[in-house]
């Protein structure tokens, strides 16, 4: 059974609170977990930009992830990060899996192109 460690974000205060941005993401990856027959160990929600690239709840979950042996899922790439530069080394250096709900089979190639695409 693969173990997996949420990581959901948002940029501002009142999408937080609204909870509609975080809903979606959560809805995202539990049928995503619930569909393979996985288990979640820990989630990790943050209200911050993503151009930000010190988050204390990415770490967190980076950090659960690598002790656990778990992967890191997140709802969609932008989740993680803006700049291509940042969600590559945080891909190379963490030490840990990624799984994205919405590119269920994106390898390191695919993601390398859609984050300098969507920078």
């Amino acid at each position: 059974m693969q173990s997996f460690v949420a990581y959901y974000r948002v940029s501002t205060k009142r999408q937080g609170q609204s909870g509609l941005g975080l809903e979606a993401q959560q809805a995202s990856v539990e049928h995503h977990i619930n569909s393979t027959g996985g288990k979640l160990v820990g989630s990790f929600k943050e209200i911050e930009s993503g151009r930000k690239n010190e988050r204390e709840e990415l770490q967190s979950a980076l950090k659960l992830a690598k002790d656990t042996g778990a992967t890191v899922i997140i709802a969609k790439l932008d989740r993680l990060g803006r700049r291509a530069s940042y969600i590559l080394r945080l891909i190379d250096e963490s030490g840990v899996e990624f799984h994205i709900c919405d590119m269920p089979n994106a390898d390191k190639l695919t993601i390398t192109i859609l984050a300098a695409v969507a920078e």
